[in-house]
């Protein structure tokens, strides 16, 4: 199974029913054999163009396991689901994860030489 990020741009009026929206997508995940690792709401933000008509959208990032096949059941449902304004599934790449989190060990290491420098 690979590792993938999947971003769901939501409707801004299910704000109030989110969970029912959230939990078709957690079910096509599930359904296509997938497994969520990890779901991280990051709340209803302003758009930078609109989208079907809507300035606003309820963002929705969740990190996922997917056997092959997957990608294309989920993106070919998400196109037609009504509740998704916009959807993002990309494959993550280890070697950037790894960079990625090494770099921000090393600012945070600098930013705690430079605190200890002051005193």
């Amino acid at each position: 199974m690979n590792e993938y990020e999947l971003t769901v741009l939501i409707h801004p009026d299910l704000e109030s029913t989110l969970d029912s929206a959230l939990d078709k997508v957690r079910g096509l995940i599930t359904s296509n054999g997938g497994e969520i690792v990890k779901e991280d709401n990051w709340g209803k933000k302003k758009l930078a163009y609109q989208i079907k008509r809507e300035d606003f959208a309820i963002y929705v990032c969740f990190d996922v396991k997917l056997p092959s096949d997957a990608p294309l059941k989920i993106s070919n449902i998400l196109n037609i689901t009504d509740e998704v304004l916009r959807y993002l599934l990309v494959k993550v790449d280890e070697k950037t994860r790894k960079a990625l989190s090494e770099q921000k060990e090393q600012a945070e290491k600098a930013a705690a030489e430079e605190v200890l420098d002051k005193d």
